[in-house]
């Protein structure tokens, strides 16, 4: 088996699909324009999925409030510090600083306007 999707509920899945379109580099598998207003994410790989949604069975979680280590997307990139600036630009609040963990892979969050955790990781070695 494979891993499909990892999908999380949003307030508005059609303005939260286009920011991450625009500025995560993402683009858009599929869509369902009623009900929850589903939109599966591809992410640059082309091998990851994430989908946005807004059921009206359950809440919105206030993602804004909750710790970054609780729930966040990591996105891999080749210059923190720019994409951190260019998020920020672009909407996002910044959740702390870039940090150098002991294996040398440089880290940081940011909150897309949301309130949605998004880490970005310079890795010293690539993950596969």
């Amino acid at each position: 088996m494979r891993l499909e999707h990892i999908a999380f509920q949003v307030s508005d899945p059609v303005a939260t699909a286009a920011w991450y379109v625009k500025h995560l580099g993402m683009k858009i598998a599929r869509k369902v324009e009623g009900g929850p207003r589903m939109h599966f994410l591809l992410d640059a790989s082309g091998r990851s999925l994430i989908e946005v949604y807004n059921n009206p069975v359950a809440e919105v979680p206030d993602y804004a409030s909750r710790h970054p280590i609780l729930f966040h997307l990591a996105f891999e990139t080749d210059s923190i510090e720019a994409d951190r600036l260019r998020l920020i630009e672009a909407g996002a609040k910044p959740a702390g600083e870039i940090d150098t963990t002991p294996a040398g892979d440089r880290l940081c969050f940011v909150r897309d306007p949301w309130g949605v955790a998004v880490q970005l990781c310079q890795r010293k070695d690539r993950m596969p």
